[in-house]
């Protein structure tokens, strides 16, 4: 798989966990109805999946996925929640993704 293709995928991948996350929130939080759950459960089925497609080990799959995961919730609290993301959350997503791309791209032996 090339390099925008698993990007691609882990982007996907997130927003389906994070919309999976997000109802249940509305739900509890916010006095929204409980069919909400429905599509969550859905999108968390759909986050499991899509976790399933990456071409290499699951632990570093999922250790990767986590810096791609914290860049896209950024982008959520911006986009969703209506609150600006501040330069330090910036500088940390782009070393969470720095750290990713070590982990997914880096050298393998034999």
């Amino acid at each position: 798989m090339d390099v925008l293709k698993i990007l691609a995928l882990f982007v996907a991948t997130a927003i389906a966990e994070i919309v999976g996350c997000y109802l249940p929130y509305l739900w509890l939080k916010q006095g929204r109805p409980i069919w909400l759950l429905i599509p969550a459960a859905l999108s968390l089925a759909l986050f499991a999946w899509l976790l399933s497609l990456h071409p290499t080990a699951a632990g570093r799959v999922y250790a990767a996925y986590g810096g791609v995961y914290i860049g896209v919730a950024v982008v959520w609290l911006w986009a969703v929640d209506k609150v600006t993301p501040t330069l330090t959350d910036w500088v940390g997503v782009a070393v969470c993704l720095i750290g990713m791309g070590i982990i997914m791209f880096g050298p393998r032996p034999g």
